[in-house]
């Protein structure tokens, strides 16, 4: 990798003021945490705003207007290969927006337009039903706000039962989306497949996801008994 489009990336991974440190960029950017330290310090010395300080971690003031969108010819591929996993397995809303993001990219680098629309790889949508898709919507709406669901549900076994369920995230495994859930009834973790739950009801009433039952327990839960994925 060239050094100015090193620079420019250290600029880029500190944006939003994010602290990052030395060692974190290093990993990041496949270079030693000394050649950070001394691009770190250059970019500080030519007048660009990075707060921060060796062994603490580095970031950039809020104020500080990035320079114009480039990405190189890897990070274009995997924003096509991402692109095109959002049209082809996630709700009609989230596909529309994958769409115009694209559009965005495409005007500020028209350049881009080749590598991203004529990237050779296919994403088929045939294998994931409409019932597997048909819930995303809504599920995302009831995550944004942290409210509660009430939902039909039908195991595996044919068992049906009604939940109130606090939604914490969307878990796609290549052919099947799973929501990742606090069950009430169970007063547990849960994970439910999306084409077999029926009807959906937000709830008026919000949890807190704060207490000890936030995504990365229900990940941290998975984890030490697989029998809730």
């Amino acid at each position: 990798m060239r050094r100015a489009d090193r620079l420019f990336r250290i600029v880029t991974l500190l944006g939003g003021a994010r602290v990052m440190t030395a060692r974190q960029l290093a990993e990041l950017l496949e270079v030693s945490e000394r050649t950070i330290y001394r691009d770190v310090a250059d970019l500080i010395g030519s007048g660009t705003p990075i707060d921060g300080e060796a062994g603490v971690g580095y970031r950039l003031r809020r104020d500080y207007r990035l320079p114009p969108l480039h990405f190189s010819e890897d990070e274009l591929s995997a924003l096509a290969v991402g692109l095109r996993m959002v049209g082809g397995w996630a709700d009609p809303a989230l596909a529309r927006a994958a769409e115009l993001a694209l559009a965005r990219i495409d005007a500020v680098m028209p350049a881009a337009r080749r590598s991203l629309r004529d990237a050779p790889v296919i994403v088929p949508d045939f294998h994931v039903s409409d019932a597997m898709v048909a819930p995303l919507a809504t599920l995302r709406e009831a995550m944004g706000g942290a409210c509660k669901l009430r939902v039909d549900y039908v195991r595996a076994d044919g068992e049906a039962s009604q939940r109130v369920l606090w939604p914490l995230g969307l878990i796609f495994w290549g052919s099947s989306w799973t929501l990742g859930a606090w069950c009430e009834l169970r007063e547990n973790f849960r994970t439910f497949r999306l084409d077999r739950i029926g009807r959906i009801e937000i709830l008026p009433e919000r949890f807190d996801p704060s207490r000890g039952r936030r995504l990365q327990d229900y990940i941290d839960a998975v984890r030490c008994d697989e029998s809730l994925a």
